[in-house]
């Protein structure tokens, strides 16, 4: 009896995500500590620019913050979108860049000093998980702009408290 050959059924390659998509999507890897990613990420965050911030003049600080956080916007939503498209999830846990993004915008127009990151690192981390309105409707706008959006408007409820408490004296160096 002669044997047949059987065609080779082609199996689907997985789509994999841009190296560059998943670098800053997770912010260098940082997307993939557990527990708690997003908290790693934020935390990241404020050590980067407490380190970063020491190599700027003061009147310098707040232009330097706020292109850091134009550019991890800009390309973390289609990071975020690509990232999110090739997992299947619609929020990824391991997207960070987020995170990153709204830690800075805690952050931005603060005198840098350990007390001032650490009540701005709370802040931000409670109202990113709380999400209070309208922050929990941002999460429905599309892909990336949806998972880095909810951050970005979690970070300006942060940097409004962060300014109250400075405004009243109840934040310093």
């Amino acid at each position: 009896m002669m044997k047949t050959e059987q065609p080779v059924k082609e199996i689907p390659q997985a789509a994999s995500t841009p190296l560059w998509a998943s670098l800053i999507a997770t912010f260098f890897g940082i997307g993939n500590l557990r527990p708690g990613p997003g908290t790693w990420g934020s935390l990241a965050a404020a050590l980067i620019w407490f380190a970063v911030s020491h190599g700027v003049p003061q009147e310098f600080q707040p232009a330097v913050l706020a292109c850091l956080i134009v550019i991890a916007v800009g390309i973390g939503i289609p990071a975020a979108t690509a990232v999110a498209r090739t997992s299947g999830k619609k929020d990824p846990q391991n997207i960070v860049i987020d995170e990153v993004a709204g830690q800075w915008i805690t952050l931005l127009f603060v005198p840098v000093a350990w007390k001032t990151l650490l009540i701005g690192f709370i802040l931000f981390r409670g109202f990113d998980i709380l999400k209070p309105p309208p922050i929990r409707q941002l999460e429905r706008l599309p892909e990336g702009t949806g998972i880095v959006v909810d951050d970005v408007a979690a970070g300006v409820y942060s940097l409004i408290v962060m300014q109250l408490l400075m405004r009243f004296g109840l934040l310093s160096r």
